[in-house]
This record gives structure tokens, C-alpha cells and sequence, in this order.
């Protein structure tokens, strides 16, 4: 008797492991980054996502802190959310902070893993400017995360073009695949910019106690303690 050959159920494509970042000055960190941060966590399923601290930000005027005081700001903050980790590569590094440097690294480091980059609506729209943007799809996902008042339907020429050739409304292809996609991810909106916390402080003590909630109070006492972002600046 000749036996009729079933085929083989087609499997799932094999699952990767995922390495996550959000990248930014972090000058000072406050609830919005790590609010962020922790509930695309949690949405994604992502075993941890690495804040990484850039020396010198190629798009932005240069961090009003120093290295090592947002470096400790960060340290402190950071027990407040399981999950998130502190990556300090790019300080380490030196010299301008160009994300696909760091991502090229990260791509030696994780072979065969999921690369993902968070990134915010604002910063998507610039992407154009940055430093070898096109690469950054050969090494990573990248996240977007909206905002209202960023609209993302009249993206400028070539990064439109990006997006309908690689936008998926499908989060397994973060875990299937070693990069490529833009993926949109919802966040509940945080009213707070590292900006107003540095103008606050610029301001004193009356204006330093509305901010009081925007950041962990541990950030809060070292900014104190240090005298930083304050008029005039600590001598020492």
C-alpha cells in the first residue's frame, strides 16, 4: 500500500534574542525617559533595554552636565526600573556619539541577535541628518515611539520611502529577524523635556519644587548636592 506523504507543518521562524537601546544625553534623566523606556519594555516583552549616555551628541548642542555626573544621575535612577540598564559605551568611547557606531558594536558583540533601537517621533522626522542613516537598518529595528504633536503622515522623501518599504504592524518580526523593520509603539505621554528641568533649576528653589515629581528623587538630591544646572555654578 502506498502510503499518501503528508508535508511538514511549515515551522515558525526561530525566535532571536533582543537587544534593545534608547540612546540620548540624558542631561538631566527624568520620568519621561524612563517612563518610556520601561512601558515599551513591557509591551515588547524585552528582556532589558540599555540607556546609553552619548559623549558628544552630533545633532544637539553638548550636554550641560559632564560625563560622569550624568553617568552617576543615571546609576541612581535606574534601581527605581527593573529591567533597565545602564550601557556607557559611547562616553567610553569618545569623541562624537554616531548611533550606527554603536550599533555596528553591538552587531559585533550580538551576532545573531535582534538589534532594536528606540527612538522618538521627533528624532525619527531628523533622521535624514544623522550620521550614515541608511546603515542603521542594516543593524536594527528601530521603534518609534509618537508623540502628538509630531506628525509622522508627511515624513520627509527619502525616510517616506523607508517607511512604506519597511513599516510592519507586526512585533514577532523584532524577534524573527536581525533588523530592518520600523515598528510603531504607543507610550503614554510624559509632560516633562530635560530642557524645563534644567530651566527650572536655572530658576531656583521655587521653580525647583514643581519639578520635584519629574524625576527620582535621588537625581533630584545629586542635582542639588552638586549644585548643577544652577546660577551661579558651583566653584568647586
Amino acid at each position: 500500500m502506498i502510503r499518501k506523504r503528508i508535508p511538514e507543518r511549515a515551522r515558525a521562524p526561530a525566535l532571536r534574542p533582543i537587544v534593545a537601546v534608547l540612546g540620548g544625553t540624558f542631561d538631566p534623566v527624568h520620568y519621561g525617559h524612563l517612563r518610556l523606556a520601561a512601558e515599551v519594555r513591557t509591551a515588547l516583552a524585552l528582556p532589558e533595554i540599555r540607556l546609553v549616555p552619548a559623549a558628544d551628541p552630533p545633532h544637539r548642542a553638548p550636554p550641560v552636565a559632564s560625563a560622569g555626573d550624568r553617568v552617576a544621575m543615571l546609576e541612581l535612577a535606574l534601581p527605581e526600573f527593573p529591567g533597565l540598564v545602564l550601557d556607557t559605551r559611547e562616553i567610553a568611547r569618545g569623541g562624537k556619539s554616531y548611533t550606527v557606531d554603536t550599533l555596528a558594536e553591538l552587531r559585533q558583540e550580538n551576532s545573531a541577535a535582534s538589534l532594536v533601537l528606540l527612538v522618538g517621533a521627533d528624532a525619527f522626522r531628523g533622521l535624514p541628518a544623522w550620521h550614515r542613516w541608511r546603515e542603521l537598518f542594516d543593524l536594527a529595528h528601530l521603534v518609534v515611539v509618537p508623540r502628538p504633536d509630531v506628525p509622522l503622515d508627511d515624513l520627509p522623501g527619502p525616510l517616506a520611502g523607508e517607511w512604506r518599504a519597511r513599516f510592519t504592524g507586526d512585533p514577532r518580526l523584532l524577534r524573527s529577524r536581525i533588523g530592518g523593520s520600523i515598528y510603531l509603539q504607543p507610550v503614554t505621554a510624559q509632560p516633562v523635556s530635560s530642557t524645563a528641568v534644567r530651566d527650572a533649576l536655572a530658576d531656583g528653589s521655587a521653580a525647583t519644587a514643581r519639578i520635584a515629581g519629574l524625576l527620582p528623587a535621588a537625581v533630584l538630591a545629586y542635582i542639588e548636592s552638586k549644585r548643577l544646572y544652577s546660577y551661579p555654578p558651583n566653584a568647586s
